[in-house]
């Protein structure tokens, strides 16, 4: 008889499922335009309770509350076709995008080299880019992939303690996430995804005090 399969860690705690997932979605939204089945999804989803993340702050809880049931709204009255074509105007364009998504183009020269800086994190995490993958991996839904990982953990590594998340978070979104959230907020190209990227914003900022306090 064949041994049962042993789980590498514990299913997570509700909190940090709920973390990861919204890592994943974050991710894959600033990867690649939302189809019709996500916007659905989205949109569907039910609102936030007002506990969540309440260890860090009633007033962020309310924020990101608040911002996820925009970005439901915003969901329910989006077309994919609009989506795909904002998403290409933001981060894609003929020649130039509105909005760089990347990590290098926000930290200037006084950070070294944040591409190579994180390349070399990853390495250390026993992560690499997807073969096949067109992203740099300073792109900001990268690294959200990134911390998802290290949250969730997956079949083959556990969770990282929260010392690594907060070190890889400190290190490498901390820095720039939030002024490539406020470009994307004031570029008048910009409608969905000033919803995606204010939820971004309130939920970034809960997860970086709720990490220094961890």
């Amino acid at each position: 008889m064949s041994e049962a399969p042993v789980a590498l860690h514990r299913p997570l705690e509700p909190e940090d499922q709920a973390r990861a997932d919204f890592y994943a979605l974050l991710a894959r939204l600033f990867t690649s335009a939302p189809d019709a089945g996500l916007l659905a999804a989205i949109a569907k989803a039910p609102p936030l309770a007002p506990a969540t993340h309440a260890d860090a702050g009633a007033t962020g809880a309310e924020d990101l509350s608040a911002a996820w049931d925009a970005l439901r709204a915003a969901s329910a009255a989006m077309a994919a076709e609009a989506a795909a074509d904002e998403f290409h105007a933001l981060f894609v364009g003929v020649g130039r995008s509105e909005v760089s998504p990347y990590a290098s183009h926000y930290l200037g020269p006084q950070s070294g080299r944040p591409l190579a800086e994180i390349r070399a994190a990853l390495a250390e995490l026993g992560l690499a880019r997807r073969p096949g993958s067109s992203e740099f991996e300073d792109h900001l839904g990268v690294l959200l992939e990134t911390m998802r990982m290290l949250v969730a953990g997956d079949a083959e590594r556990r969770p990282a303690p929260i010392a690594g998340q907060r070190a890889f978070f400190d290190n490498h979104i901390a820095p720039w996430a939030f002024d490539c959230c406020t470009a994307i907020r004031e570029c008048p190209v910009a409608n969905y995804y000033a919803r995606v990227a204010q939820f971004a914003s309130c939920f970034l900022a809960l997860e970086r005090d709720s990490l220094a306090m961890g």
